[in-house]
């Protein structure tokens, strides 16, 4: 068996909303499913979440689902003949009241736009292709410039260059959305366009009072697509479980040339902070209708993973593209070749780390344990899997088995890097006999074979959260 560390979100649409295809992206190596809230009602998340559940059960695995919120996508309004085509130079105006759009004008579902801008601000609309220059602001019209012209259609993104927008993070769609996304059992929520911790507080309370009922606790991903929200990035990553790397407006907003070195340096900061960290936005754009893909896309997500991020992510490629499996099987083989060339680099991240608690301490003590007795796997008798995700910050040459009888914990480490979730029923054993069952385990799976050292670690008394506190090293078979 190929066990693979980068983990794989793909998201789900009319190309992949059948349970055969499904099966088949789920088999092929989908380990989170990304539902995509500024498409679609609440009724149809609520079903595709139902056939991911049911997909993932006929493939024996357990696939976290995300809920991607909408967020305040400044669009334009729509257009009496669905589409126009601005030429450079030509004048256009922005009008907060048109209620239908033609070649002059255009209408915009966010009525503030005209108090954010001053003359001189540069508008880029459907993701920067196509570009305005603000001339001067009457009221409700932004009276612009064409400077780079093309075709523009219905419902199409505005952005700032630079940022500086005041629409809220939350709108009270996403609110709603909240609640759906929690009553229908999302493991991640991913907040578009957060601007500061407040944002991802406000998102991670209305979550809570929303999943109490059901005894569900959200986990946070926020999305980095403003150009507000790179200053406070550390804040930002302090009050989420995760972050997003969303190249497409943070690219809009900053600039094509400055998101490389950002992606760099928020998968460091995620890492070093213990979150996780996701890649997004066009990574294998080619495959919405080509069977394979560019150099230049197999570099990307080549680079992604050596980066350290958590997870790949396919968007259009799945939801709407020819070849959602074909994708998925392409990421996954980049993926593995990619970790190839991964060096550990365990013994220097060890040189200052400070060890705060017990189970941080026996976490990274098996980290460096294995490392150096060259272990074939390590295997976490876990709960909660905090355990895990702290081994998961750092590069180890082998594979993390996190293994648990708790199922939201099972969906929840399928986002972490090189954690591979197995389900270990423990209820009622003593501890020598869930030991034996997590070699048999592995045995019956293909992933150790008799005699492999392998370093355990466990909680005692077993069954409670955040009590792992023993460590163990064995060779399968020597009980």
């Amino acid at each position: 068996m190929k066990l693979r560390a980068t983990k794989i979100v793909a998201t789900i649409g009319p190309a992949s909303s059948t349970p055969e295809v499904l099966k088949r992206m789920i088999a092929a190596g989908v380990d989170v499913v990304r539902l995509n809230f500024s498409h679609g009602k609440a009724e149809d998340h609520v079903a595709r979440a139902q056939m991911v559940r049911d997909a993932a059960a006929a493939c024996g695995r357990e696939v976290a689902i995300m809920a991607d919120l909408q967020g305040p996508k400044i669009r334009v309004g729509k257009f009496s003949n669905g589409k126009i085509e601005l030429v450079n130079g030509a004048s256009f105006v922005l009008d907060a009241n048109c209620e239908m759009g033609d070649q002059q004008r255009a209408g915009l579902d966010y009525k503030e736009l005209p108090k954010d801008l001053k003359p001189g601000d540069v508008l880029l609309l459907n993701d920067g292709l196509i570009v305005l220059t603000v001339d001067r602001i009457a009221g409700s019209e932004i009276f612009t410039t064409v400077k780079i012209g093309g075709e523009l259609s219905n419902n199409k993104g505005i952005n700032k260059q630079g940022g500086g927008l005041s629409a809220p993070a939350l709108t009270a769609k996403d609110m709603e959305d909240i609640k759906t996304a929690m009553a229908l059992g999302a493991d991640y929520i991913a907040v578009s366009f957060p601007k500061s911790a407040t944002d991802m507080a406000m998102a991670r309370q209305l979550a809570t009072v929303a999943g109490e009922a059901q005894g569900r606790k959200p986990r946070m991903i926020a999305k980095i697509e403003r150009a507000e929200a790179i200053p406070r990035l550390q804040e930002i990553l302090d009050a989420s479980d995760g972050i997003m790397v969303a190249r497409g407006d943070l690219a809009v907003e900053v600039g094509n040339a400055a998101v490389p070195a950002l992606q760099k340096r928020m998968i460091r900061m995620a890492r070093a902070s213990n979150k996780l960290a996701i890649t997004a936005t066009q990574m294998m754009e080619s495959m919405i209708q080509n069977a394979v893909p560019t150099r230049a896309e197999v570099s990307d997500v080549a680079n992604a993973v050596l980066d350290g991020t958590d997870a790949v992510m396919a968007s259009a490629e799945t939801a709407a593209g020819k070849y959602p499996v074909e994708t998925v099987e392409t990421m996954a083989a980049v993926c593995i070749e990619a970790e190839k060339a991964d060096t550990p680099t365990l013994d220097a991240d060890f040189l200052n780390a400070t060890f705060t608690r017990i189970d941080q301490s026996i976490a990274y003590g098996a980290l460096f344990t294995a490392h150096h007795l060259r272990a074939r796997a390590i295997v976490a008798l876990t709960e909660s899997g905090s355990t895990t995700l702290w081994m998961s910050r750092h590069n180890i040459e082998m594979p993390i088995f996190a293994m648990t009888p708790n199922i939201a914990t099972q969906r929840k480490i399928a986002l972490f890097r090189n954690v591979h979730p197995i389900e270990l029923k423990t209820a009622g054993m003593e501890r020598e006999m869930v030991l034996a069952e997590a070699e048999k385990l592995l045995l019956a799976n293909g992933l150790a074979k008799k005699d492999d050292m392998i370093v355990v670690t466990w909680g005692e008394p077993m069954g409670q959260t955040g009590g792992t506190n023993a460590l163990k090293i064995t060779k399968i078979g020597e009980r």
